[in-house]
């Protein structure tokens, strides 16, 4: 069995062959989003007595936003294949090792593409799960792929640049199918319940960073703040 270092090895190596295939940017977007991270003026984010905030209200902070949500997805499924639940069938296996690749994925091109802009790594605590449990593990995936889909609805229209934009859409799509897959298996049928899909209108529902926070907080040991954008660890 691959012990969860040899797992964060594989996504990463995985992640630097095939990430732009996978999300079809060019490496000419990625080219960008690292030379500005590099040279853009820009103040780093700082650890705070509450632990790490996310910094100036600009696109570089909510890019760190998503890579902190990415951190805490990617620890999650790392953990759940390294330690499979009981019972578990060969095609849920099959079906988290790809949403754990997914989340690598994710994870690793948002730290290449903020470069030194990027958040340090940051420290899960996954105390309230039951890592044996399909209840358990699949009620907390349910969680995270709900919030990130919210999170990311939610914070779009504060991005600026739009390439930016683009990869966070083209991201948010792969989420949205996440969280579709992890609710039907819990209960079939509800990909689209009116718990994330707004019923009089059809959209997706959206939540604010602070909000979004609140959430993932409970999950880290290491705190996440957005001082600029109204909402402080405690």
């Amino acid at each position: 069995m691959k012990t969860e270092s040899q797992e964060s090895m594989l996504g990463a190596n995985m992640a630097r062959r095939s990430f732009l295939r996978y999300a079809g940017v060019g490496a000419a977007s990625v080219g960008l989003l690292a030379t500005a991270a590099c040279h853009k003026d820009h103040n780093n984010p700082n650890p705070t007595t509450n632990g790490i905030d996310l910094g100036a209200k600009d696109d570089f902070a909510i890019l760190n936003y998503a890579y902190a949500l990415e951190q805490l997805e990617a620890a999650f499924y790392l953990q759940v294949v390294l330690t499979p639940y009981s019972g578990i069938s060969a095609s849920e296996s099959a079906l988290l090792t790809d949403i754990r690749d997914h989340e690598v994925l994710h994870r690793e091109f948002f730290k290449a593409a903020l470069g030194a802009k990027a958040i340090p790594a940051l420290t899960p605590d996954f105390s309230s799960i039951n890592f044996s449990s399909r209840t358990s593990v699949l009620a907390a995936a349910k969680a995270f792929e709900d919030t990130g889909v919210t999170a990311y609805d939610g914070a779009g229209y504060l991005i600026a640049d739009a390439n930016y934009l683009l990869i966070a859409g083209k991201i948010v799509s792969v989420e949205a199918r996440h969280a579709a897959l992890i609710s039907n298996l819990i209960t079939p049928g509800t990909f689209a319940g009116i718990d994330v899909v707004d019923p009089t209108n059809s959209l997706n529902k959206s939540a604010t960073i602070a909000d979004v926070l609140k959430i993932a907080n409970t999950y880290l040991k290491t705190k996440v703040s957005a001082v600029n954008y109204g909402y402080v660890a405690s």
